[in-house]
């Protein structure tokens, strides 16, 4: 059974830093990209981040480039993405998930076979 279950949102201050965990379990962690995905109320999800299987390439949209940084664990099976400098226009529910087939387009959602239930990040004083 597939698993995706990811921890670390919260609310922090502006400029602050939070740090995601998605851990997964049931399907081969190897041979998946994982990629980190974002939706704020009333907006569609979009993608933030993506790590190619053996982290062999990394993906960030511009929005948060400098400042979010992917990193994958193979022998734990986790993914983490370090947010630094959160800034008004990052709260969202954040979800974690698996492709099998990326092709060239990380950032879409529909190459994407599994996901988490999604983790609210709050960004506020």
């Amino acid at each position: 059974q597939v698993q995706i279950v990811e921890s670390g949102g919260g609310l922090v201050q502006p400029g602050g830093s939070l740090r995601l965990s998605c851990k997964t379990s049931g399907f081969p962690f190897d041979d998946y990209a994982i990629g980190w995905f974002r939706q704020a109320p009333g907006k569609e999800r979009e993608g933030v981040s993506c790590a190619s299987s053996s982290e062999l390439s990394k993906y960030y949209a511009d929005s948060v480039k400098g400042r979010f940084t992917i990193s994958r664990d193979d022998d734990e099976s986790m993914v983490y993405l370090q947010m630094n400098n959160l800034k008004p226009e990052d709260p969202a529910v954040y979800y974690c998930a698996a492709s099998w087939a990326l092709g060239s387009t990380w950032d879409n959602a529909a190459k994407y076979n599994y996901w988490g239930h999604g983790i609210q990040v709050t960004v506020s004083s």
